[in-house]
């Protein structure tokens, strides 16, 4: 079992449904995807919790793996969206709880306008591979260092730049064609971002 790779045990987990396979996984990887939900939420009993989750949304989802990247890049970033999506609805609650009674201004006509940009800006981020898109979240959306990218994916932090300088170039020039003009700016589709990722 141990000489079989990432890729191996989860053809063979999804080709015979048997536990040994997934199991060898789950020891694997276990302990790294606890480590990383650990410093989201700097709380054990939480980590343990998302671990658990994230494994029984691993044994639904695992049969839509690809291939496209490696096993352990596709878990990591299930991990990371699990556990920014945690964070998103306890922050929202947080948020909601802040503003509740609080009149807002009226400013549906600049609304309007940011939900259909936002809606391009989802259309071209769904064009990106999933490692693109989630570094690019990663970095632009939920701020994360470039080490600590690197570090989720175990790849150098010159690779992730090199990553994130293509993805940018692929994102304007996607975001730019759909708009049918050449001259948006980076800062742009960053401040989509942002936004897209409160709403």
């Amino acid at each position: 079992m141990k000489n079989y790779t990432d890729e191996q045990l989860v053809r063979l987990y999804v080709d015979t449904q048997r536990n040994p396979f997934f199991e060898e996984l789950y020891d694997r990887y276990a302990d790294k995807v606890y480590r990383k939900c650990l410093s989201f939420v700097k709380d054990q009993a939480k980590a343990e919790d998302f671990t658990h989750d994230i494994f029984l949304k691993l044994i639904v989802r695992v049969g839509s793996f690809k291939e496209n990247s490696k096993f352990s890049t596709w878990l990591f970033s299930i991990t990371y969206n699990y556990c920014m999506d945690q964070l998103r609805t306890t922050r929202k609650l947080a948020e909601d709880e802040l503003t509740e009674g609080i009149d807002l201004i009226d400013d549906s006509d600049d609304i309007n306008e940011m939900e259909m940009d936002a809606k391009r800006l989802r259309e071209v981020l769904g064009g990106l591979s999933h490692e693109e898109r989630t570094i690019v979240l990663m970095k632009y959306q939920d701020e994360f260092s470039i080490k600590d990218i690197a570090d989720t994916f175990g790849l150098t932090e010159s690779a992730v730049k090199m990553r994130l300088k293509r993805t940018r170039e692929k994102l304007r020039k996607k975001y730019a064609e759909s708009l049918l003009f050449t001259t948006l700016l980076v800062s742009k589709v960053l401040i989509l971002l942002k936004w897209w990722a409160k709403h």
